[in-house]
């Protein structure tokens, strides 16, 4: 800390500081650090990729500390933040889309999620092609905030498990069974297929 803001040593030991604060579970003291770290760089004209790349960690905090409107409207700001950087076929804002779509299911802003992803998917799967991590995340997102959404018809509850099916088939394909990301998905794959048979199994004495 006894270096010049500019020292790379020094930026790279507080960056070093915050993401092993959280690593540790203490997000308040990782929330002062990144958003201390955050003012530098705003402060020392940072490039925007960096700066947008630390906002993006900084939602992650504030919604795990229960700052969830702070965080969606973060992650709102990476994302259109990327999309202008880098235009929408750019790996990077492929990333901050998910993640952001990935924070509107976590709050139940399924419609918003769904038209997010309609929009972003295509995109992924021409670019980044289907058995990428982004794409499968995207994919499962899609499909989540169809089957979790209250007013989903049997339509999206088929649509959910086709899709989730889809990204099950290509991750044990491209990634095997055993990858952190195929054990993510085949979960859900589970609750969308429950959520079917819920809906297709008529009730008792009907």
């Amino acid at each position: 800390m006894s270096r010049v803001e500019t020292d790379k040593a020094r930026c790279m030991a507080i960056n070093l500081l915050g993401n092993g604060l959280a690593d540790a579970d203490h997000h308040e003291d990782a929330l002062s650090v990144g958003e201390a770290e955050l003012s530098t760089l705003r402060r020392l004209g940072a490039s925007e990729r960096n700066i947008l790349a630390m906002q993006s960690n900084l939602a992650n905090i504030y919604d795990i500390l229960g700052r969830h409107k702070q965080a969606l409207w973060m992650e709102r700001e990476v994302y259109s933040g990327f999309l202008k950087l880098n235009g929408e076929e750019n790996e990077m804002t492929l990333v901050a889309a998910n993640n952001y779509a990935n924070m509107l299911v976590s709050q139940q802003h399924h419609q918003e999620a769904k038209s997010l992803l309609r929009k972003t998917m295509p995109v992924a799967q021409r670019v980044l092609r289907e058995g990428r991590d982004t794409t499968l995340r995207m994919k499962t997102n899609y499909a989540m905030a169809l089957y979790r959404d209250a007013a989903a018809t049997l339509k999206d509850l088929r649509e959910a498990v086709t899709t989730l099916e889809d990204a099950d088939r290509i991750a044990r394909r491209v990634l095997g069974g055993a990858h952190p990301l195929t054990e993510w998905i085949e979960p859900r794959l589970q609750d969308a297929r429950a959520a079917l048979r819920a809906r297709e199994t008529p009730p008792e004495g009907a």
